[in-house]
């Protein structure tokens, strides 16, 4: 049987469906995994990982052997592909099967923002409706122009789920694409005539602080950031100062730039939803992302072809 290096935590279903064909090492049965790579990392020809964890340098090139690295996650920039291709190291992720998932949770805070849940939430359940009466109205998600950074898949998924709020919806990407939406140029001019901004692009260098001051001032005050993307993609101490001093009206984030840690600044604020980079964390999801990772590594080992390997590397199949 082939060596597995995993650094992704585990299911009981993905580990019965490994252990037949691999022999199974994983970081956290190790007390230090650099050294024990380098005792053991030779012969060792598949990695699994997931969009978080990434495979730290100094464990790739612990791992000369290495044919393949299956993250489980449509995200990957925790992984160095570039030094990937360079080796001949196929890298896989687990696009479309999570799309819709996080389309959902980009809605879910998009219309808590707008309709103000939590602190409606908090007014209701602490008995101040009862002793002070009734809180401000919120503001209609209904009719608005939302722009999507980033219209891949998830991004086309955020679109459809939007239609039955009659939305206008813009776009910016790196190319025009063949959709009935509007191609925006300039991101800062998208985010000006947005009522929302949507974050649905890759992390990495070339996504890094993409959504800046200029971005976020552009937005204004009545405007609502929504991140589900990498939390990288926004510069988070300009959003901070923006959100502090009203010249943004809200922002719903599902992601962060240094996670776990979230500021306690954004913690503090009633106009800002926070979840814990939950985007795809639904049982039935985060089941069919573990088994396309698994899928691929099984498929590798059969035939040497992958099911869905990164942009990057399609040129080593």
């Amino acid at each position: 049987m082939q060596d597995l290096f995993m650094i992704t935590p585990l299911t009981d279903t993905m580990r019965a469906a490994l252990e037949g064909s691999f022999v199974i090492h994983h970081v956290d049965d190790m007390d230090d995994p650099a050294v024990w790579l380098h005792q053991y990392g030779a012969g060792i020809t598949y990695a699994l990982t997931d969009g978080h964890y990434g495979v730290p340098r100094e464990y790739l090139d612990a791992l000369p052997d290495l044919k393949l690295i299956s993250s489980n996650g449509v995200g990957y920039d925790g992984i160095d592909t570039g030094a990937a291709v360079a080796r001949n190291i196929l890298v896989t992720h687990t696009p479309d099967v999570l799309n819709a998932e996080v389309a959902t949770t980009a809605l879910m805070l998009m219309l808590a923002c707008y309709r103000e849940l939590l602190p409606n939430e908090a007014h209701a359940r602490s008995g101040a409706w009862a002793t002070e009466g009734n809180l401000p109205l919120s503001r209609s998600a209904d009719n608005r122009t939302v722009g999507i950074l980033g219209l891949g898949r998830i991004g086309m998924a955020i679109a459809e789920k939007l239609a039955p709020f009659n939305p206008t919806i813009l776009y910016h990407a790196r190319t025009v694409k063949d959709v009935p939406f509007t191609y925006v140029a300039d991101l800062t001019e998208m985010a000006r005539r947005s009522d929302v901004l949507i974050c649905i692009v890759p992390g990495g260098t070339a996504t890094q602080h993409i959504v800046n001051a200029g971005v976020i001032e552009a937005l204004g005050p009545e405007g609502i950031l929504i991140n589900v993307a990498r939390g990288s993609v926004v510069d988070e101490a300009a959003l901070i100062d923006a959100l502090t001093n009203g010249r943004l009206g809200a922002a719903g984030l599902d992601v962060f730039e240094t996670e776990p840690n979230i500021p306690d600044a954004l913690k503090a604020m009633p106009n800002v939803v926070l979840t814990p980079h939950a985007g795809s964390a639904t049982v039935e999801t985060r089941a069919a992302m573990g088994q396309l990772a698994v899928d691929n590594l099984l498929q590798h080992l059969n035939d040497g072809t992958v099911l869905t390997p990164v942009p990057e590397c399609k040129g080593l199949l």
